[in-house]
């Protein structure tokens, strides 16, 4: 005689994602997705605050040189003169920036597993005022999905997205931190108290009729908490020296460093950037500064007889890495400013002999420019510079983002740009 079969073995399994019963995992629940979203509640509002700083850092207000986002209106209320000390500061803010975002990759994902029941729900707008949380979900969601991915890309250096980086960067972040705020105001005290309670209690995230446990939820949180390690390690060590050799995820798109004094991180090599051999010789290359008195063109031998000075200063990249301090020898920006009639130095566009890539151009405001570190750099570590590092000569400025240390300098325009 045939055994009856079980209630949970009769009855079909639904087949269409609309159906609470569809999503089996018992590890779904209030609980977990609120240690999550706890989580993420510090780390993003860290990367939002982080890639503010970022961008003021480029001192988009130099317009139209810098700015990649001019319709940014009112989004723009924050902005300040980026400060030259100390000297390592883009260092850190970008790199705490781009490494928390690599590390809470893991998180995020988990934390959209745990919810993706919820955008399954029928009727999808129950009520005005449910038709409205589902829009911000949606916002939240894709703008999180964008914001991420975006990053990712530009770390890597791949530019498969339409459109400059920048403002898609900028734009997409206040409206989804926007979303993310609105969300978290409605969400958070209900999260905490589901992280006290350390159960689950009805709820629409909960199946009804779960599949057997594979995993503990603490389990499920170790396996996120592992994998945002794993990132972190071949993450920070970009720009953090110590762990340099297990930086996996650092930038591959532009050349591997050398050996020797010019042994560091390069994005853009010389041959990427259009730049000859013949133009960077001695006897074709002039660096034209243009100013108040008129216009002055010097040959790397004429640089070579002003005073010159010496700074020790990193290089920092919007990609995140960064390197430890070089030691740069060149003219100071402000001494080249006296040449053409500032004895207060003013703003200074710098153009370069690049032919391809963004910043081209760069406008660097009067307070780096009056940095005594802030130079004309004709050496570092002790030889010239090598052609991927900007021979005959480049910008190096405190705390300033490597774009705007502009390689291959041919042309310097003090005062108003």
């Amino acid at each position: 005689m045939a055994r009856p079969d079980s209630p949970a073995r009769s009855r079909p399994l639904p087949r269409t994602p609309f159906s609470p019963a569809f999503w089996r995992s018992p590890l779904r629940g209030p609980w977990l997705t609120s240690v999550l979203g706890l989580v993420l509640l510090g780390g993003i509002t860290v990367l939002f605050l982080t890639g503010l700083l970022s961008y003021a850092a480029y001192n988009p207000d130099l317009s139209p040189v810098n700015d990649k986002t001019p319709d940014k209106g009112l989004l723009g209320f924050y902005l300040f003169s980026w400060p030259t000390d100390p000297h390592w500061l883009y260092r850190l803010t970008q790199g705490v920036h781009v490494t928390l975002g690599i590390t809470l990759i893991p998180v995020l994902l988990a934390k959209l597993w745990s919810v993706v029941p919820k955008l399954f729900t029928l009727p999808p707008a129950r009520s005005l005022a449910h038709a409205l949380e589902r829009v911000s979900l949606l916002l939240l969601v894709g703008g999180a999905l964008f914001e991420f991915v975006t990053g990712v890309l530009n770390v890597q250096l791949d530019y498969v997205f339409p459109g400059s980086f920048y403002p898609l960067h900028f734009y997409g972040a206040w409206v989804f931190f926007a979303a993310f705020v609105a969300h978290a105001a409605l969400k958070t005290p209900a999260a905490v108290r589901n992280v006290r309670q350390l159960r689950d209690e009805r709820s629409e995230l909960v199946s009804p009729a779960p599949a057997a446990p594979t995993v503990s939820r603490r389990g499920a949180l170790g396996l996120v908490g592992g994998g945002s390690l794993l990132l972190l390690v071949t993450t920070a060590g970009q720009s953090f020296d110590p762990l340099r050799r297990t930086a996996l995820l650092a930038p591959h798109g532009g050349a591997e460093p050398a050996t020797g004094p010019g042994g560091f991180q390069i994005n853009k090599t010389a041959a990427y950037a259009g730049i000859r051999a013949d133009e960077t010789s001695g006897e074709a290359w002039r660096l034209v500064v243009v100013g108040r008195t008129g216009t002055v063109r010097l040959s790397r031998a004429e640089l070579l007889q002003l005073p010159l000075h010496s700074s020790s200063l990193p290089i920092a990249c919007v990609e995140g890495w960064s390197t430890s301090d070089q030691w740069w020898r060149g003219v100071r920006l402000r001494d080249l400013a006296a040449l053409v009639g500032y004895d207060d130095p003013p703003d200074v566009l710098v153009e370069s002999l690049q032919r391809h890539g963004a910043f081209r151009r760069a406008a660097l405001r009067a307070n780096q420019v009056a940095d005594p570190r802030s130079l004309l750099a004709l050496y570092v570590n002790g030889e010239d510079l090598t052609p991927d590092h900007g021979h005959p000569a480049r910008v190096i400025v405190p705390a300033a983002p490597g774009v705007l240390n502009t390689k291959w300098v041919a042309r310097m325009t003090f005062g108003e740009l």
